[in-house]
């Protein structure tokens, strides 16, 4: 029935009439003219519609009889008749005479034609409405079209696109969701036949099916859409060539003009990909070419194609086109900020739909995790966190990683970002195990990282903890049982630093609630001023708790208005923050307070919001009794062997020891929680079990909440008082039992009774003198019994101090813990202790000086021995009994030769300093560290200094009542301490020696640096008033010599000239007149006046403009201490620079019999620190010469071969400790570069004969005799370690 089927005959058969001239009508129809009515004209067509639909080709009579009919129905009075039923009847016959006469239509004049097909064309709008009584007719024409191609005719004419253009509009403006299949399937058809079979598709005609795929016609008519998608599917060859030829067009030779579908290029190209790809396989070249344009722009809009094609879920694009793949990747460096932003939010679709290419990903993802751009790196943790929520598959560790890192990114937004996405990821894989056991272990280290984040300094980041806690890792809607089976496990699971930021967040919270607690309580005072100021010091403090302080400190003052003004929400609150309030009343409690604050006028009410922080922090939403007793009854079923601890990844024994550490920090924290008969017996249990570290937590949880035990359960004391008196019992045995020849044995007997001394110290007090003093003290730290490995080293890893050392350690935290529980000196072992403790720091660590022990084990006991006397300064009735001597030894452990002894010892100064638990002249030690060699270590001294006094500050600010007691809090009261130690500092040994007095100026200005960074009620002034007051006293410690007297006046004037330097302000007059410390300073004496100078003018210019002082030998860093007992030794010059080699000292015999003869006698104990650091390796001796060696390289010692001529120069002089000076530095600067070039961070130095002032530097080789006679003239000297 195709009219193109078969070729056209050479005569046409139009003009063919009947014998007698008329024209012939089916039987029973009469002639149709104008002539009639249109019900009768529509009456008579019906007739010959249903002629001509019964009549076939092979009906050659009829065809030819009916021939002028067809001519006829084609004249123009039918095509454009008005009536609409009329024309479909015309339609119908037309259509019909179309099939009958294929392939020679009757109509040779080609506009006829086209006339024809447009009148048809303009009848198919009747299948719009297919509840129209003619529908049928209108499907019948529509079926006839397509069955028979009739528009094929129209190939021959030359304007046949116009009568195309018009067809396809109409087919895609009727078709609806009212027509079947079968409607569609002939559009299709009469429209594929077109394109198919014709010789091209023009532009216009495209366009009229192209512009169906555009989002808005799409969004109007969704069949048209689809006709036109399964069009382009059908004719994807024919068609596209000329898609090809559209873009190319548009994209590369920039002709918008060719049509009017240019804009919308991009929308195409998505919706033709996403019908079929191959529609695009010439176009995708020209896309590449467009992501290398110049424009940022179009730049821009081809990134957003390509990543919808590359990352929609059935594409193969990247895999079938890697070039472009590959090119598009190189969008994510792109210059333009919004084509990297596109193309990070691409990835998330990619990662979802496309886990192959996470590969390729990874590595472009990596590089804009780290974007100055915080829109991209935001968009990076949300592209990763979503493809991990849909599918923790389609996430490798490395994409986690990088959300990991942006946890500690500088801007909020994104650590936030980053922060809550993986609490989400620990929840649904690890909380709620949504993907099994694998995907679970593969994120259990997000519960350690959001936990440590805790350590950052912004309280944003702190809040953002707590609340991710509540949340996500203990959810607190949970009902009891369930939330603390969740707590109980996490902590057991947790590592230590994530278990210690973990009790901080429960200590602040405490903090925070007495804080709140103190506030109430101020109200029910009468007002007084004293009143409002400490009420006003409270609320600064609660506000620096909560976000933005400053914002917050308007709305606390708010909130505190309110809270005088109703009483309701008073009680409200006293009610949240009681004691014994239960979680569920404190929801309660936390909604009642929210909806009294709230204004239905105002959405958003920063005011409450900021309320809601406050009450989030203080609320206990997940500790009240029945939690402790739900966590009791865990630990007991972990005791039993009942509980599902392996199934949860943690063996029993972890099981019970976290839950009573958990346990203990509660008691602290949530003390009355515990008062109950079941949880008291369950904590009985675990003092008889075995494990030492188990009953040592129970007897600390009944020591912290068991103050009402004897009032409220009599009967759980009584059992309490039995254990203790069996304890006592078996006391005896085990002190019988310590054998110090089996010092691995020893370790659990010393902690366990270091403990008990200090948990009970009345209890234990006779039985533990006897034990301290016959075997701590006699037996254990007045013996050597093996011989230390001598490898030079002075610090070596835990697994490698041998035991004897390691109990020598415990035996020192044993005596500390021991005065720390009896908290008095009636029986003078305070006393003894302190004289043992700086013997040990005296001898360097080896108290039998019999050399047996190695430097490393050495190192590990002048650190114990430092801080003990530090831990018991922070105790008042034992800082008192310290003497200035004893402080002096234990601030020059912050100069110790060895790395580890600095750092650790400035750490647990700066623990204890920034607490408050240290008295302030302990502040002063750090002025020491300028003469650290290490940067490092100065510039963490630094930061603690600023710390420390930021902190004194703010106290005295937040407590009104703290100015009583400024001599002890005011930071400026640290300078007469300053002064007073660096005037006994062993390395001041000439008071008008300009290398010592630069020594001291830059000590003196590494504190006062700090303090004098504001003017804070004229403490310039107030400072240099002290030091002028100074020099109207005495030297306490030594009033009657001269020489002690003239170093003190000496470092005042140092100190008065650095502050008249650098302070112009300094001469104003003092606020009020300083208080002296009579410890260290005498009363001044009547009529005494000391104007002296005790640096001349001179000394005073080098001083203060650093002028390079002649260059010689390069200082020695340790020093000798000047006390009593010290054994002196100076250092030999070092001519090897790529490792530390030290040769040892020669022991002075009389010096070490001195030594043992003060304190052999001593019959008390000594303590270390418990918390002992043993990370990294730190250096600096009290009196030893610091050098800077290799990074990495070890300490090692050595014995020299050269023997030292007793008849040879006289011993040199004291080495100078500390950092060298900046001229020295210099001048020998081009003297070292070949030395230490290879791996040294400093030089060494050696120490300056007397003979030779100028000396030579270790290695010179312009001066070899007298570099010679400088190794002869010194004894071996060790060189400092300045390994981390």
């Amino acid at each position: 029935m195709d009219f193109t089927a078969q070729p056209k005959p050479a005569t046409a058969l139009c003009g063919v009439v009947s014998a007698d001239g008329k024209i012939a009508y089916p039987p029973g129809v009469k002639e149709i003219t104008d002539k009639i009515t249109t019900d009768e004209m529509i009456k008579r067509l019906k007739m010959v519609v249903k002629t001509f639909m019964d009549m076939d080709q092979d009906s050659e009579d009829e065809k030819q009889q009916y021939l002028p009919l067809a001519l006829h129905l084609a004249s123009e009075f039918f095509l454009r008749n008005p009536n609409k039923d009329v024309r479909l009847l015309v339609a119908c016959c037309l259509a019909d005479i179309f099939r009958i006469y294929a392939p020679e239509a009757p109509y040779t004049s080609h506009d006829k034609l086209k006339d024809i097909f447009l009148f048809i064309t303009r009848q198919l709008k009747g299948l719009e409405d297919t509840k129209s009584p003619q529908f049928n007719r209108y499907f019948y024409l529509l079926e006839n079209l397509a069955w028979v191609k009739s528009y094929n005719i129209c190939f021959e004419l030359e304007d046949c696109n116009e009568i195309f253009i018009q067809l396809f509009r109409t087919l895609f403006s009727v078709i609806n969701n009212s027509h079947n299949k079968k409607v569609q399937m002939h559009m299709l058809d009469l429209m594929s036949s077109i394109i198919m079979e014709g010789d091209g598709v023009t532009q216009e005609l495209l366009d009229s099916i192209l512009i169906n795929l555009i989002p808005a016609h799409k969004n109007l008519n969704k069949q048209s859409f689809d006709l036109a998608k399964v069009l382009l599917k059908r004719t994807v060859q024919t068609i596209e060539a000329c898609i090809a030829n559209f873009f190319n067009q548009v994209l590369v030779l920039g002709r918008s003009s060719v049509s009017d579908l240019s804009e919308h290029v991009f929308d195409l190209i998505q919706e033709l990909f996403a019908i079929d790809p191959h529609l695009l396989l010439s176009v995708m070249p020209q896309l590449e070419f467009k992501l290398k344009s110049n424009d940022g722009e179009e730049r821009l809009a081809v990134v957003r194609l390509l990543a919808k094609l590359f990352g929609s879920k059935d594409s193969d694009l990247a895999t079938q086109n890697r070039p472009l793949w590959q090119c598009f990747l190189g969008r994510f460096n792109d210059i333009h900020v919004p084509v990297r932003l596109e193309s990070v939010k691409f990835a998330s679709h990619c990662l979802m739909n496309h886990p192959d290419l996470a590969k390729d990903l990874t590595e472009y993802l990596k590089v804009r995790s780290h974007d100055p751009e915080e829109a991209i790196r935001h968009d990076v943790i949300v592209t990763i966190i979503t493809a991990a929520k849909r599918d923790l598959a389609l996430v490798n560790d490395q994409l986690l990683g990088f959300v990991r890192e942006r946890t500690l990114d500088k801007r909020w937004r994104v650590r936030k970002e980053a922060m809550m996405g993986l609490a989400q990821l620990y929840k649904k894989y690890c909380l709620h195990g949504e993907a099994g056991k694998e995907a679970a272990e593969k994120v259990s280290w997000i519960k350690d990282k959001l936990l440590h984040i805790y350590y950052q300094n912004s309280i944003d980041d702190k809040l953002l903890v707590e609340k991710i806690f509540a949340q996500y890792l203990v959810p607190h809607n949970l009902e009891t049982e369930e939330r603390m089976k969740c707590l109980y496990y996490l902590y057991a699971s947790l590592d230590p630093n994530a278990v210690k930021a973990l009790n901080e967040m429960w200590k602040c919270q405490n903090m925070l609630r007495s804080h709140v607690r103190e506030l109430l309580d101020l109200h029910k005072q009468p007002t007084s001023e004293a009143n409002c100021s400490a009420m006003f010091g409270k609320l600064m403090t609660i506000a620096k708790n909560l976000p933005d302080p400053g914002k917050a400190q308007d709305f606390v003052k708010k909130f505190n208005q309110v809270l005088g003004d109703d009483e309701k929400l008073r009680s409200q609150l006293e009610l949240l923050i009681s004691p014994t309030c239960s979680c569920k009343q404190a929801d309660i409690c936390v909604r009642e307070i929210a909806r009294k604050l709230a204004n239905p006028k105002q959405p958003t009410n920063p005011f409450l919001e900021m309320v809601k922080f406050l009450l989030e922090r203080i609320a206990p939403v997940h500790i009240d009794s029945e939690a402790i007793s739900a966590l009791v009854k865990l630990m007991n079923k972990s005791i039993e062997g009942t509980a599902d601890d392996e199934e949860e990844g943690v063996s029993p024994d972890t099981a019970i020891r976290s839950g009573l550490e958990l346990l203990k920090v509660l008691s602290f924290t949530h003390p009355t929680s515990f008062h109950s008969a079941e949880t008291y017996e369950s904590l009985l249990q675990c003092l008889r079990m075995e494990d030492d570290k188990v009953a040592e937590a129970a007897i600390q949880i009944f020591r912290n909440t068991g103050h009402k035990i004897e009032t409220d359960l009599p009967q759980i004391r009584s059992r309490v008082s039995r254990y203790l008196s069996n304890t006592l019992v078996i006391l005896s045995p085990l002190s019988r039992s310590l054998n110090a020849d089996v010092p691995e044995q020893l370790i659990i007997p010393l902690v366990s009774l270091d403990h008990i001394s200090m948990l009970a110290p009345d209890q234990f007090a006779s039985p533990m003198k006897s034990v301290v003093a016959n075997f701590i003290v006699k037996d254990l730290l007045m013996n050597d019994r093996s011989t230390g490995e001598k490898n030079g080293k002075l610090w070596s890893p835990d697994e490698e101090v041998s035991p004897e050392v390691l109990a020598k350690v415990q035996a020192i935290k044993l005596l500390v813990r021991w005065l720390l529980g009896m908290k008095n000196n009636q029986s003078k072992s305070a006393n003894s202790t302190l004289r043992l403790l700086s013997a040990m720091l005296v001898s360097e660590g080896d108290l039998t000086e019999q050399k047996r022990i190695s430097k490393s084990d050495m190192s590990r006991l002048r650190l114990a021995a430092g801080s003990a006397i530090m831990k018991l300064a922070q105790e008042p009735c034992y800082h008192e009994i310290i003497t200035p001597e004893q402080f002096q030894l234990c601030a020059l452990v912050i100069n110790d030769e060895c790395y580890q002894v600095r750092q650790i010892f400035a750490q647990k100064l700066h623990k204890a300093l920034v607490k408050l638990l240290l008295p302030l002249e302990y502040m002063a030690i750090f002025a020491l560290c300028a003469k650290d060699p290490v940067k490092e270590r100065r510039a963490h001294a630094r930061q603690c200094l600023l710390k420390n006094i930021s902190i004194r500050r703010e106290y005295i600010k937040q407590n009104p009542m703290a100015t009583e007691k400024l001599l002890s809090l005011l930071p400026e009261y640290v300078v007469p301490y300053m002064i007073h130690l660096l005037a006994h500092d062993p390395d001041f040994t000439r008071s008008q020696d300009v290398d010592q007095l630069r020594d001291i100026k830059e000590c003196l200005w590494f504190m006062l640096e700090v303090l004098m960074t504001k003017n804070e009620n004229n403490s310039h002034a107030f400072m240099k008033k002290m030091a002028e007051n100074i020099k109207l006293t005495r030297d306490a410690q030594s009033p009657d010599e001269s020489k002690t007297n003239e170093k003190l006046y000496t470092v005042c004037d140092v100190a008065l000239c650095v502050i008249n330097s650098k302070s112009a302000l300094c001469n104003a007059d003092s606020p009020k007149d300083p208080v002296l410390p009579m410890k260290f300073f005498t009363q001044p004496e009547k009529d005494f006046c000391n104007d002296k100078s005790y640096i001349s003018e001179e000394t005073r210019v080098l001083l203060l403009t650093g002028k390079p002082k002649p260059a010689g030998v390069l200082g020695a860093v340790n020093k000798p201490l000047s006390a009593t007992g010290r054994k002196p030794y100076v250092r030999s010059t070092g001519t090897e620079t790529g490792s530390n080699i030290n040769v040892n000292s020669e022991l002075n015999p009389s010096t070490g019999n001195r030594s043992r003869q003060l304190f052999s006698p001593i019959i008390l104990l000594l303590e270390i620190n418990s918390d002992q650091a043993t990370q990294g390796n730190i250096s600096s001796d009290r009196g030893k010469k610091r050098t800077v060696t290799a990074a990495g390289a070890e300490n090692i010692q050595q014995k020299t071969d050269e023997k030292v001529d007793e008849s040879g120069p006289p011993a040199p002089s004291k080495p100078r400790r500390g950092r060298r000076p900046k001229s020295e530095s210099q001048g020998n600067a081009t003297k070292n570069d070949d030395l230490n070039k290879p791996i040294n961070k400093g030089r060494k130095r050696a120490a300056v004969g007397q003979e030779s002032p100028g000396g030579l530097e270790a290695g010179n080789a312009k001066a070899p005799k007298l570099q010679d006679l400088a190794k002869k003239a010194a004894p071996a000297e060790r060189q400092i370690d300045l390994q981390r």
